[in-house]
């Protein structure tokens, strides 16, 4: 449980810090257009990185074990790209500080789902039981008073409108965990999981992108216009996956109910680059009170359900829950196992021994992008505090080293 523990506080940090670029709204880009370079950053990464670190024959030898989540996958990423387009609109109305927090009311969703469909908290105890449900209030109170706050407070948008899309945000990303859940349930691993995932979400942005856009021609106008500002989207999806693939291996070793609301230790990373980095809420007075508290609040709710680690008896109804997947969709027994036990199955059997032309023309071809985007960007013309941008760039460094490490150790990414 340490190594869930610690995957979800460097999710936290990353998944905050992946918000960060998106701040070029305020420079014009359309929402849609930073919703959509971010989605084509995190599809690049989400098949690079599973070449790289596990080579495709290893996601293939998954597939092959449980071809049913290739579906759940996809059905993920469609959830995701419609809640991270609503994140940028929430952004613009009232800002990153304030949005954050709203969204993460995720997971309460994630709590609910966990409890009613995969007997999470079954057996936990009545201690366990006062820690989530008094963690769940206080992120209930800490949410108020950011609704409170942010209608006094509204980034120059519509204050109503921005509360509206992050709140929906997080019921899409809540009810997302369900796939997650079945899946490391069944016992497929999570860089497999992601990369069907973003095919989900790839698709359902681009649909996306080219209805708000009005077609393909006003869709590639719009990107040709954003050119100098592309490379810092995609490098926000990068960053993203990075937070995201911690949540994965969170969700896997203490379940949604615990790792979705450790990972949102994120907001108090939204609320420190939306400040520190960004000076938002500069002169709030009052209401920069508000949302500190706020957001302190609902950190410490999520900190009391996180800390509130499985028993043993916990344990054994995770395993009928498993069992009862395995049984559902025809899933080899010792596959399941083996997955929660944070053994890699495609190891083991040779799956993932060498990489193949595949997996390094995917490699090479995500860095080419990444490359070519780069030598065409333009710093955004925002006012930045670049003491805190360096500080808080070294905080996610130690995060992701720390991280990597207690992983491979364990379970050598398994």
């Amino acid at each position: 449980q340490r190594v869930g523990v610690l995957s979800g506080f460097a999710a936290g940090a990353w998944l905050g810090a992946a918000e960060a670029p998106t701040k070029v709204v305020t420079l014009g880009v359309p929402p849609v257009i930073i919703s959509f370079m971010m989605v084509l950053g995190v599809f690049l990464a989400r098949w690079s990185l599973p070449a790289l670190v596990r080579g495709t024959a290893a996601v293939k030898d998954d597939v092959r074990h449980a071809p049913h989540l290739v579906i759940w996958a996809a059905l993920a990423g469609c959830l995701w790209a419609v809640a991270n387009t609503l994140t940028i609109f929430a952004i613009r109305d009232i800002g990153l500080a304030i949005a954050f927090p709203l969204w993460n009311a995720n997971s309460l969703l994630g709590i609910l789902w966990g409890t009613l469909l995969f007997n999470e908290l079954r057996d936990a105890g009545r201690a366990r039981w006062l820690a989530v449900l008094g963690g769940a209030a206080a992120m209930f109170a800490g949410a108020t008073l950011l609704t409170v706050a942010s209608s006094a407070h509204a980034a120059g948008g519509n204050a109503l409108r921005g509360i509206a899309a992050a709140l929906t945000a997080g019921a899409l990303w809540g009810t997302m965990y369900i796939p997650y859940r079945k899946a490391y349930l069944t016992g497929m691993h999570p860089l497999s999981f992601v990369a069907f995932f973003t095919i989900g979400e790839l698709g359902m942005m681009t649909g996306l992108a080219l209805s708000f856009s009005g077609g393909p021609g006003p869709l590639w106008h719009a990107l040709a216009d954003s050119r100098a500002a592309l490379f810092w989207l995609l490098l926000a999806g990068f960053v993203w996956v990075v937070g995201d693939l911690f949540q994965q291996y969170a969700a896997k070793y203490v379940g949604i109910s615990r790792g979705i609301p450790l990972s949102n230790t994120n907001q108090l990373w939204g609320l420190l680059w939306g400040i520190l980095v960004f000076g938002e809420l500069g002169e709030a007075g009052g209401g920069r009170g508000a949302v500190i508290a706020g957001s302190l609040l609902m950190a410490l709710g999520a900190g009391a359900i996180a800390l509130a680690s499985a028993p043993g008896r916990e344990h054994r109804r995770w395993q009928e829950a498993a069992a009862r997947e395995s049984e559902r969709y025809g899933v080899d027994p010792a596959y399941v196992a083996a997955g929660m036990a944070g053994e890699d199955a495609a190891a083991a059997s040779g799956a993932r021994a060498r990489r193949s032309p595949l997996d390094w023309l995917l490699v090479g071809g995500a860095t080419a992008l990444f490359v070519g985007a780069a030598a065409i960007a333009r710093v955004p013309a925002l006012a930045l505090d670049w003491g805190w941008v360096a500080g808080l760039t070294f905080a996610l460094l130690a995060f992701v080293a720390a991280g990597s490490v207690a992983l491979w150790r364990a379970t050598r990414f398994g």
